[in-house]
């Protein structure tokens, strides 16, 4: 029986999740199973992989073939790194602390990669969230000067149009004693 370890699907539609399992590799991708050793969520940024590295091992030691998809994750994981390096402690060719403090290396290693990844992500996001703010800041001082403005039109225009109305009512008050005056000559003449 050739055994597999490989995804299965799971979750709604256009938000899957997927189990790590090692099934028959004759057995329907997402049926019969032999055991789930972890999980795997490509919805979040970065990708959540959570497997038990242990069992993983353990089942590639015993000749389970990862599919390519798995292969990279528990790549991405360190179970084929340990994998080799307890290859190379059985051959007698390291000893198995100098392997385990290899691996504690490239753990670590790893941590901090990841660590850094999710830090930038989250920079960014914030970066993306400030410029947004200002940008709406922008906007609307945009917006009150464009309303102040118009306000400033619209006050410049009726005092326009109230020393309009005002200079012709001038005038004519300068214009009816003129005449009062012209009819009183004519009255005398």
């Amino acid at each position: 029986m050739a055994v597999k370890i490989r995804l299965a699907r799971r979750g709604r539609k256009r938000m899957a999740i997927y189990d790590v399992v090692v099934a028959d590799a004759r057995a329907p991708r997402d049926g019969r199973f032999i055991e789930k050793i972890g999980s795997y969520n490509p919805n979040t940024d970065p990708a959540s992989i959570n497997i038990n590295n242990d069992r993983a091992l353990q089942w590639l030691l015993n000749g389970a073939q990862p599919t390519d998809t798995v292969k990279a994750m528990l790549s991405y994981r360190g179970v084929l790194l340990k994998k080799h390096l307890q290859i190379g402690v059985l051959k007698g060719a390291i000893t198995q602390e100098e392997a385990d403090k290899k691996y504690q290396a490239w753990i670590d290693q790893k941590e901090t990669a990841i660590i850094g990844k999710k830090d930038k992500i989250a920079q960014a996001k914030e970066d993306a969230r400030k410029k947004a703010h200002e940008a709406e800041i922008a906007k609307n001082e945009a917006r009150l000067d464009a309303i102040k403005k118009r306000e400033e039109e619209a006050k410049a225009a009726a005092e326009a149009e109230a020393a309009a109305a005002e200079a012709p009512a001038e005038g004519e008050e300068s214009e009816a004693p003129a005449a009062e005056g012209n009819e009183e000559e004519e009255n005398k003449g």
